[in-house]
């Protein structure tokens, strides 16, 4: 029997610190940012792709991702998890990998290795080390240096056994995590780093934009 993995792209939310405009839209070289964000997907080993996106932008994403045969669209909710909790209600698979609309920098290889490692983990988030000097402020005052040898910069694609997480947010509903990993930390379940790419950063503001501008050529 196959094993089928799924991906849930969260795409609730309202880019209020991006501007006027949804971000996900904003075009990257002649490309909505979801477009390369899902393009990636496409070409990867998921078996299926469910965004739960924003009601205002749904019609628009029908028409944007017309003719894809992986693609399912449905509501997302008011928070992130909420949008999460959404996808999983229509998933029906063995694995499932979350991932931010916003993250257009993703590649089809990093997809796939995280595919591959979920199987044995079954539970894992990418990630990159923390190579900047981390400083612990209280009131404007520097209290301590924290050592950034054990530090690492969350980052999506999170891949979990499908019932793992359900069950992570059957118990944790109304709560409002940011982080899917963090919902499993916090019921006592391991979680597991693959090392990640710099360059998949988060579309959150315009400056955003010319860097992916670079990395999108």
């Amino acid at each position: 029997m196959k094993i089928k993995t799924n991906a849930i792209i969260p795409a609730g939310g309202t880019s209020s610190r991006f501007g006027n405009k949804n971000k996900l839209l904003e075009k990257v070289n002649g490309k909505e940012i979801i477009k390369h964000t899902i393009d990636a997907f496409e070409e990867s080993n998921i078996d299926e792709i469910i965004i739960c996106a924003n009601i205002s932008i749904i019609d628009i994403l029908k028409s944007l991702f017309n003719g894809y045969k992986k693609v399912v669209i449905i509501e997302g909710g008011a928070t992130r998890q909420e949008s999460v909790f959404n996808g999983l209600r229509v998933c029906e698979c063995d694995y499932v990998l979350i991932h931010d609309a916003a993250r257009p920098m993703i590649s089809a290889d990093l997809i796939n290795q995280t595919i591959e490692m979920v199987k044995d983990r079954k539970a894992i988030t990418v990630a990159t080390k923390t190579i900047d000097t981390i400083k612990e402020v209280v009131d404007g005052k520097i209290i301590q240096t924290i050592d950034r040898s054990k530090l690492y910069n969350t980052q999506t694609p999170q891949a979990f056994d499908y019932k793992l997480i359900r069950n992570a947010h059957e118990k944790l509903i109304g709560q409002n995590f940011t982080d899917d990993a963090g919902m499993l930390e916090a019921l006592g379940t391991d979680v597991y780093i693959l090392n990640g790419s710099y360059k998949n950063i988060k579309i959150t503001t315009q400056n955003d934009i010319d860097i992916a501008k670079i990395y999108l050529k």
